[in-house]
C-alpha cells in the first residue's frame, strides 16, 4: 500500500509540475441575480439563482457553507387571478428555517447578535403568499450542494399547482462540461440535425450508431455504447439529479488531489473526476456520476450530444457502468484507473430503475449495440478491464410531466424478455 501511495503522491506532482492540471482562476464577475434561471407558465414568471459561498456570506453576514447552508434566491412574479403558496421542501426537504440557521452562528464569531441575525434572515427570507399582481422574491436556505443543484419551485394555489425545474451549475465548481455549449447552444449546425418522429426510423438510427466509445485517434475501440437518454436541461438532467447523480470535475490539481486523498481516506468524492472517452470525433460532452460509500464504488455514465432529435428532443449517447475498484495500469496517463463491473448490463439495468423512481421517465426501450459478448469470452476496454454483456443499448425517453411507475410506457423493440425485469407495473 506504501509503495502505491508513493506513485500516486508521484502521479500528482508529476501533472501540477508539467502543466498537465491546471490551476482553475476564480469564476467571479457575474452577481447571483444576473445568473439567475427565469421561466414562464401562464400567469407565473419565476426566476431563481443559486448563491456561491461569498455571495451568501455577502448577504447574510455570516459564512453559511461552512455549516454546509446554501441560500437559493427566488423571485415569483404573479399575473394570474389566485395567490399562490411556494412549497420550501419542494427545494429541499430539509431545508433550514431562518431562525435555525440562525442559531447555528449563536456561539460563533459574528459581527452581531444571534437575535439580530435572526432578524436579518427573517427579514430576507422568502415570505408566502404571492398575491395576484405582485412581484415576490426572497430566500430558501436549503443543504450545500457542489456540482450542480436541482432548484425545484412547487407553486400551489386553490385547485392547480405549478412545478418549474432548474438545473444550475453551482459557483466555484469546476466541470468538465460546459453549461453554454453542452445546453444552451447547438453544437451541429442545423442542416445536420436529423428530427425523428417516427418510432422505426428512429430504431434504426440508433442501430447504426458505432459500437464502442474510442480512444482518442478512433484507433482502438473501449466501453460499449449502451445508453441512449432522450432529454434535456428540462426533464432528463433534473431527473438524474433528483436521484443523486452528480457532475464531475475537470482534471486539474486540485481534483486530482482530492481524488487521491480520497482514495486513501476510503472516504466519497461525488465529482471525481472520469477519464475521457471518445465519440464523433470528441470526449465526452458530459459525465455524470452516483457515488457510493467510497470513491473506490460509484456508477458512472459519459455522454455525447447526437445530431438526432426524438420527436424535438435532444438524444444522447452513452456509455455506463459500475467502478468497483482501483487498480494499477499503465493504460492510463495516470497510472491507475477504476476497475469496471464486468456485467455492464447490470449497471445499465440499475440506471434503468433509478430513473424509474425520478417520476420523469417516461419511455423505455432496447436496441442493437454492440452485439453479445458471453461471460464465458468477454470483450476489453481501453484499460483492459474485462466486460460481457447481452449487446443492446438502453433508451430512456424523459418527460416534464411527471410520470408514475404504472405509467411508464415500452417502445415494441429488442429484448421484449427483459420487460419482466424491469417496474412490474410498466406498460407493455
Amino acid at each position: 500500500m506504501d509503495g502505491i501511495v508513493r506513485l500516486l503522491a508521484a502521479v500528482v506532482i508529476t501533472f501540477v509540475l508539467c502543466g498537465c492540471a491546471t490551476t482553475l482562476p476564480n469564476a467571479g464577475g457575474l452577481t447571483y441575480k444576473s445568473r439567475a434561471v427565469t421561466r414562464t407558465e401562464g400567469g407565473l414568471r419565476v426566476s431563481a439563482s443559486v448563491l456561491s459561498a461569498e455571495e451568501s456570506e455577502a448577504v447574510y453576514g455570516v459564512p453559511l457553507a461552512k455549516k454546509e447552508i446554501q441560500p437559493v434566491w427566488i423571485e415569483v412574479q404573479n399575473d394570474d387571478t389566485v395567490s399562490y403558496f411556494l412549497m420550501s421542501p419542494g427545494l429541499d426537504p430539509n431545508f433550514f428555517p431562518a431562525s435555525e440557521a440562525a442559531e447555528a452562528f449563536a456561539d460563533s464569531n459574528a459581527p452581531v447578535g444571534k437575535d439580530e441575525l435572526d432578524r436579518h434572515f427573517r427579514a430576507i427570507a422568502f415570505r408566502n403568499p404571492v398575491l395576484p399582481g405582485q412581484t415576490l422574491s426572497g430566500y430558501v436556505l436549503t443543504n450545500l450542494s457542489e456540482g450542480a443543484k436541482l432548484v425545484q419551485l412547487d407553486l400551489v394555489a386553490s385547485g392547480q399547482a405549478k412545478t418549474f425545474a432548474f438545473l444550475m451549475v453551482v459557483p466555484g465548481f469546476y466541470a468538465d462540461y460546459h453549461v453554454s455549449a453542452v445546453f444552451r447552444r447547438e453544437i451541429y449546425p442545423p442542416e445536420k440535425i436529423v428530427n425523428y418522429t417516427d418510432d422505426d426510423a428512429f430504431r434504426a438510427a440508433l442501430e447504426a450508431l458505432p459500437c464502442c466509445a474510442t480512444n482518442e485517434d478512433g484507433s482502438k475501440n473501449g466501453d460499449p455504447l449502451n445508453l441512449v437518454i432522450v432529454g434535456g436541461i428540462d426533464d432528463a438532467f433534473p431527473a438524474l439529479v433528483r436521484r443523486g447523480w452528480s457532475p464531475t470535475e475537470q482534471k486539474w490539481s486540485g481534483a486530482i488531489m482530492k481524488t487521491i486523498t480520497s482514495a486513501l481516506s476510503g472516504e466519497r468524492y461525488v465529482n471525481s473526476p472520469v477519464s475521457d472517452l471518445y465519440l464523433f470525433g470528441r470526449a465526452q460532452d458530459l459525465a455524470l456520476q452516483k457515488a457510493r460509500d467510497t470513491i473506490h464504488q460509484r456508477n458512472h455514465l459519459r455522454l455525447w450530444l447526437s445530431p438526432m432529435r426524438y420527436r424535438g428532443k435532444p438524444v444522447w449517447v452513452g456509455q455506463i457502468s459500475r467502478d468497483i475498484g482501483v487498480r494499477l495500469t499503465f493504460h492510463s496517463p495516470t497510472l491507475t484507473t477504476h476497475k469496471i463491473d464486468p456485467d455492464v448490463d447490470e449497471a445499465r439495468t440499475a440506471l434503468t430503475e433509478d430513473m424509474a423512481y425520478s417520476q420523469n421517465l417516461q419511455k423505455i426501450g432496447f436496441v442493437k449495440g454492440v452485439g453479445a459478448t458471453p461471460q464465458g469470452a468477454p470483450s476489453e476496454n481501453l484499460t483492459t478491464d474485462p466486460y460481457y454483456t447481452d449487446g443492446y443499448r438502453q433508451v430512456l425517453v424523459f418527460d416534464r410531466q411527471p410520470t408514475s411507475l404504472s405509467g411508464i410506457e415500452f417502445f415494441p423493440w429488442e429484448a421484449a424478455a427483459k420487460f419482466n425485469a424491469l417496474p412490474s407495473g410498466a406498460k407493455r
